[in-house]
């Protein structure tokens, strides 16, 4: 299997660097000693350095049987000695669980790690400067390749010669394991937890076991420490989701068709690849053929039904249950991290899919002692987490720290991974990196901005509405008209829902004055000294509407004295589903919220009357930002979140996509709860 994949890449890489770019140095970030230190060279010289073994073996397609008797299948990576053998010795199991066919871990594990020309060529990718052009999102897309993120997508190679074994599953349904595809199931995972047990117990494992993965593979690795709490040794989730309704599926009540429609299309492509090796050697798999003949597109039809159904009644069967509260397929979705008992290393974004899940985990993992949980947040994307990671001023690689992890919990290595600190922030919007023992950072408090329709004039470039922001309650009425439009094909909200692709294009993920053609904007006054924000603000709107339904989208922007417009929070809000757990949310002393948790659920779906004027709160997106002296706070109104998300199907027919206003009333104001470590004017 390795020599095909070596015979494969020169022509890959004389693709790769034929490509017409200009190479030019980028210059190093300035060292901080704090998230990188003496540590971070130690952990990396471990990582980069002579491994125990020589080498390592694929074992393809090792048959792994369910309780229910499904037969899933999983690639064995172990390591070997001099003589090409598997050695003898029982060690630790890191798995990985997949949906994405393990045969594409294969071959981004080979390519990544073939000798020499694969640094070489990274290295160029990476030497290319595209910044203050309109491809500046270029050097964040390919620093991914640098940073360790695939390594842990697919399997490490160094890790797996240092002492560990790897197994890399094909989820049910999915690759060349059969059954359907669950979608995080149940019974899906129960597949994790017997696949964990399965591991555990075979002649080539010490009994300690991990899990490794990114976004799908590290939600699994959160639900199986919490199915099964204190089963595994160490879990270092990348990117993964833990409230996947809220998260992704259906965020304020928005159906987010922008993810869904082209990660379903991609899974339920790949999951047809047959297995060809087995068709040459005359043991193809006829059970996995007839299960994906059974359900060739998982879970398109309740896409779809959710965004043409005109009425909640008529929603099928399946749809209700993915939107209703209590249901067993809306509980499988939902993971009580609170029940882990694994030490848990986790890697967010600020503009990652899952951020409302991974901002959450600190304070989530309530088992765990400060030693055995930690998080970092970088400013990247679901596809560009760890872009400067391994720089100076950043932490280390993603697989620099995935490796000094699993040795501490699952060999006993004193490397100090425990007194690395809890919080990891990237500050937004310049990226650099902030320390703490939690998130949010303490010495935080709430303040109100409030919306005032008298104009900042701070805008430089069109926009639907020039408003203003003040600490001071508006002195005078007014209703600002707030169109549907298609501006926000282009913003960082949108390019979070493409996973960061778009962020290619600087106008579309580092400036929001484009999309701002279609919003109310309302700007505060520049800020006179350093004032920073930790935690998760909240837009509060007196607003109307003429339908029976409506739906909101809020960002918070840094706007920077040169006009640059750039988000650092958002959220949404379909009007009908605006009903508050309040055992679940959060509340400043004044009774103000702080974290609202929608229900989203049938059970709270409450139309409104044409007309009719009341309050709602938007939840954002949790943040770690700062103001410097001249920069403003903005808060950026639309009735329209395209392509990201649109309204459940009863909402959209209901709202008809007519205008909204935004109520301006000194008697009941509309405002921005902003967590800061300083007030603002």
């Amino acid at each position: 299997m390795k020599s095909s994949f070596r015979r494969a890449l020169p022509a890959l890489i004389a693709v790769l660097v034929a490509v017409p770019l200009i190479a030019v140095p980028i210059n190093p970030a300035r060292a901080d000693a704090a998230v990188f230190g003496t540590l971070g060279v130690q952990w990396t010289r471990t990582q980069d350095g002579r491994q125990k073994y020589s080498g390592y073996q694929v074992t393809p397609d090792v048959p792994i049987r369910m309780s229910d008797g499904t037969m899933l299948r999983g690639n064995l990576i172990r390591p070997t000695d001099r003589s090409g053998k598997p050695v003898s010795e029982k060690l630790p199991t890191i798995i990985n669980m997949t949906p994405y066919t393990k045969m594409v871990s294969a071959l981004a594990s080979e390519v990544m790690n073939y000798p020499v020309l694969a640094p070489q060529l990274i290295d160029l990718l990476n030497g290319i400067n595209l910044q203050g052009t309109v491809l500046s999102g270029y050097n964040e897309l390919v620093g991914a390749l640098r940073g360790g993120l695939i390594q842990t997508f697919a399997y490490d190679p160094k890790l797996i010669k240092s002492g560990y074994n790897m197994l890399v599953v094909d989820v049910r349904g999915t690759g060349f394991s059969q059954g359907t595809w669950q979608v995080f199931g149940d019974r899906e995972r129960k597949d994790t937890v017997e696949v964990v047990d399965w591991a555990s117990k075979q002649r080539w494992s010490n009994g300690k076991t991990g899990m490794a993965g990114v976004s799908y593979s590290g939600i699994n690795q959160v639900q199986a420490a919490a199915d099964d709490p204190g089963k595994l040794g160490a879990i270092f989730p990348v990117v993964p989701g833990a409230d996947l309704v809220r998260d992704i599926i259906a965020p304020g009540g928005g159906l987010g068709v922008g993810f869904l429609s082209f990660w379903l299309a991609i899974v339920n492509g790949t999951k047809m690849i047959p297995n060809l090796a087995s068709i040459l050697n005359g043991t193809f798999d006829w059970k996995w053929l007839a299960d994906r003949v059974k359900d060739p597109l998982t879970y398109f039809d309740l896409l779809v039904d959710a965004l043409v159904t005109k009425d909640t009644k008529d929603l099928s069967p399946r749809t209700r249950d993915l939107v209703t509260a209590g249901t067993s397929r809306r509980d499988s979705l939902y993971t009580d991290v609170g029940r882990i008992q694994t030490p848990t290393f986790t890697i967010g974004g600020w503009n990652d899919l899952f951020t409302n899940s991974e901002s959450r985990m600190l304070t989530g993992l309530k088992q765990l002692p400060n030693a055995q949980k930690k998080l970092i947040m970088d400013d990247g994307y679901h596809v560009t987490s760890s872009s400067d990671f391994g720089r100076p001023g950043h932490p280390p690689r993603i697989d620099v720290l995935a490796r000094a992890w699993y040795d501490k919990w699952l060999k006993g290595i004193d490397n100090g991974i425990d007194r690395y600190s809890q919080a990891t922030l990237a500050s937004e919007p310049t990226g650099n990196f902030l320390q703490g023992p939690s998130f949010p950072l303490p010495g935080y408090s709430y303040q109100r901005q409030y919306l005032s329709g008298a104009a900042s004039h701070s805008v430089n470039t069109p926009v639907a509405g020039d408003g203003s922001l003040s600490s001071t309650e508006p002195a005078q009425r007014a209703t600002r008209e707030v169109k549907p439009g298609l501006s926000t094909l282009c913003d960082r909200d949108s390019a979070q829902a493409a996973a960061g692709v778009t962020a290619l294009f600087d106008f579309c993920g580092n400036d929001t004055r484009l999309s701002e053609t279609a919003a109310q904007t309302f700007t505060g006054k520049p800020a006179t000294t350093l004032t920073r924000i930790s935690g998760t603000p909240v837009v509060h709107l007196r607003q109307r509407l003429n339908a029976t339904d409506g739906y909101w989208h809020a960002t918070v922007n840094v706007v920077s004295p040169d006009g640059r417009s750039r988000i650092v929070s958002m959220g949404q809000l379909m009007v009908s589903l605006r009903a508050v757990d309040k055992s679940k949310s959060g509340y400043a002393p004044n009774g103000d919220l702080t974290d609202p948790v929608l229900y989203l659920s049938l059970d709270h779906y409450s139309k409104v009357r044409p007309g009719q004027i009341l309050d709602v709160d938007i939840p954002m997106s949790a943040t770690q930002a700062a103001l410097r002296p001249g920069d403003r706070l903005r808060v950026d109104i639309y009735s329209l979140n395209f392509p990201k998300s649109l309204p459940l199907g009863p909402g959209l027919w209901s709202s008809e996509l007519r205008p909204q206003y935004v109520e301006i009333d000194p008697s009941a104001p509309s405002w921005v709860n902003v967590p800061l470590s300083r007030p603002l004017r």
